[in-house]
């Protein structure tokens, strides 16, 4: 299930948490037997039928001949075989085959992936539709999300390299969208639905808008269109896991995924999803633990070709160092309620290696409320509240959960990679959270730790300045901001204080005002800054209609103000029916 939220800050799903937890790997085979070739070998299998099942087996890595015999002599078919890695994906009409199968010799593990049938749709995949493309907009404002986290300052010393590839697991990517086809690799995507590699120009578009919008969010190009990505230098690939129709993420499109991101040199990964049907995968139940293990061995072989996956924490707003119950598993039928323990893992988020990701609020310092956290679980956080980025067919859109917050750490790993070519995952993974903001724990008993290391942040919010080598740059101006909210209610006019110190002398002609309001209808809205001594600087005047919300800089020729003092955005709503926000705003001098 994707992690996702939806527009406007409206969570739609609560998704599963997500753990670093310092467990023994899942594998029972060396590291090294995981970084091999990983050759996908295929089998066609026998015609689709009512009642088909998936299933992964399991056996050693290498030479997987005798086991893939056995999977056709036992009432299977092999729909894709991951040889490396010793992992076959296998079809069955038959109720009995899992049973047969652990029986056979050179078997390890064998687990069904799925409570319900395989979609027909996996012998003859349809391809997803190419949707037409809205005008490109003629503003790029930059983004509270974006400052909170200094990309835009980041920019100016690296704004990420080309030969630095992300890829982008999830439900597909609009590569035709303006501000995604000049960074966008299709040499290197792919579709993994069903657990076999689809390379079809176009197999892996978007079946939903989730994986437009987080590739956005990564790597946006900077090209006066729209939304900038945290890393808008660097290419992504769009690796389509979601199958059509249920945008369910199975195990058997997670192993796909991630070994294809090993073998075509993927830096960084996003993975804003649990591996469906279940939310925690527990080790005593013969069906979870193969899907333990070929995840975990698939996330191993990614790892060990010198990727790093990193994911979203989940939205259900629970302790993830406490697991108690889940009753949202199996999501592909008839969920039921089962006491869990820690050793049920959410995957792959939950993998050895993996970046866990919180999502902080719109302040930038709080947790958002639909966060998981844990102590010890939760490695960063970044930026998941009304996220604005790319949606198909050339379009836009706010969104929140922490599947937003991910990309922001893909992001900003990208820049440390594009900075640092000789990182390594595990050398990635350390300088995230070493460079992080530290953030306190607010007032709340569910919040335990330090500033430096907690259960609500981890080790804090990401720091795109510091991964590209910039915390010795100074910024061009001296910066200050308002971070807390401000209503705006109808007909009525309010005001959000920023007080400037340090300042030598008057304000420049190029003053920087950084606004972000969440208003709908902003043709009723008409925006100043007020200067310390009541002069007044009109930014937004009613223009706008029906347009929502306001994201953007303007440049004030404030040169005959004193710098310091009291400086103030006013807003004043004009008309009934449509209220809002001062979500936040800044200045550089």
């Amino acid at each position: 299930m994707r992690l996702a939220a939806i527009t406007l800050g409206t969570t739609l799903a609560l998704a599963g948490p997500v753990s670093l937890a310092q467990a023994a790997p899942v594998d029972n085979e060396p590291l090294a037997a995981f970084t091999a070739n990983a050759r996908t070998t295929q089998q066609a299998p026998a015609a689709w039928a009512a009642g088909t099942r998936a299933y992964l087996v399991i056996t050693t890595p290498g030479d997987t001949t005798a086991v893939r015999n056995a999977v056709a002599a036992n009432g299977g078919s092999v729909f894709s075989s991951f040889d490396a890695i010793g992992v076959i994906v296998a079809h069955s009409t038959s109720a009995s085959f899992a049973t047969t199968m652990r029986g056979v010799s050179g078997v390890q593990k064998v687990g069904a992936t799925r409570t319900s049938d395989v979609p027909a749709d996996a012998y003859n995949p349809a391809l997803p539709a190419n949707p037409s493309q809205a005008a490109a907009p003629s503003t790029e404002p930059v983004r509270s999300d974006m400052t909170q986290i200094k990309a835009d300052q980041a920019w100016a010393v690296n704004p990420g390299s080309a030969s630095v590839k992300v890829g982008i697991l999830d439900t597909g990517v609009d590569d035709q969208h303006q501000d995604l086809a000049p960074n966008f690799n299709a040499a290197d995507s792919v579709s993994c639905a069903y657990g076999k590699a689809d390379t079809r120009i176009g197999a892996w578009r978007d079946v939903d808008q989730h994986g437009t919008h987080v590739a956005g969010t990564v790597a946006a190009a900077k090209n006066g269109k729209g939304a900038i990505g945290v890393a808008p230098g660097v290419k992504i690939s769009s690796v389509r896991i979601a199958e059509p129709g249920s945008t369910l993420f199975f195990a058997e499109n997670t192993i796909c995924g991630l070994v294809w991101s090993g073998d075509h040199g993927f830096k960084v990964t996003n993975n804003s999803y649990y591996t469906d049907p279940w939310q925690f995968n527990c080790p005593n139940n013969l069906d979870q633990a193969a899907i333990l293990e070929g995840v975990g061995r698939a996330q191993a072989y990614a790892e060990g070709k010198g990727s790093l996956q990193v994911a979203a924490a989940g939205n259900s707003n629970v302790d993830l160092a406490n697991k108690t119950t889940d009753s949202s598993s199996p999501n592909d039928s008839t969920p039921v309620t089962r006491t869990i323990t820690n050793d049920c893992l959410d995957i792959p988020a939950e993998l050895p290696g993996v970046v866990t990701v919180a999502a902080n609020g719109t302040s930038g310092t709080s947790k958002a409320s639909f966060s998981n956290f844990g102590r010890d679980v939760i490695e960063v956080s970044a930026p998941g509240e009304s996220v604005y980025s790319t949606v198909p067919g050339g379009k836009y859109s706010s969104l929140s959960g922490t599947s937003m917050a991910s990309p922001h750490v893909a992001g900003v790993a990208a820049l440390m990679a594009s900075a640092n070519p000789a990182y390594t995952p595990a050398d990635l993974r350390a300088k995230l959270g070493e460079q992080a903001t530290d953030l306190a724990c607010p007032s709340d008993a569910r919040c335990t730790g330090t500033t430096a290391k907690n259960s609500f942040f981890g080790e804090g919010r990401v720091d795109a300045l510091k991964a590209v080598g910039g915390s010795t740059t100074p910024p061009p101006g001296k910066y200050f901001e308002n971070l807390t909210d401000v209503t705006v209610p109808d007909n009525t006019t309010v005001e959000s204080t920023i007080t400037v110190s340090g300042v030598t002398g008057n304000a420049p002609a190029t003053l920087k005002v950084g606004v972000d309001i969440k208003h709908t209808y902003i043709g009723d809205l008409k925006v100043d800054l007020v200067a310390p001594d009541g002069s007044v600087y009109v930014l937004h005047n009613r223009t706008g209609s029906s347009t929502d919300n306001i994201a953007q800089t303007y440049t004030v020729n404030a040169s005959s103000e004193v710098a310091n003092g009291a400086w103030k955005l006013r807003v004043n709503d004009n008309a009934s029916a449509d209220t809002g926000k001062i979500d936040a705003w800044n200045l550089t001098f």
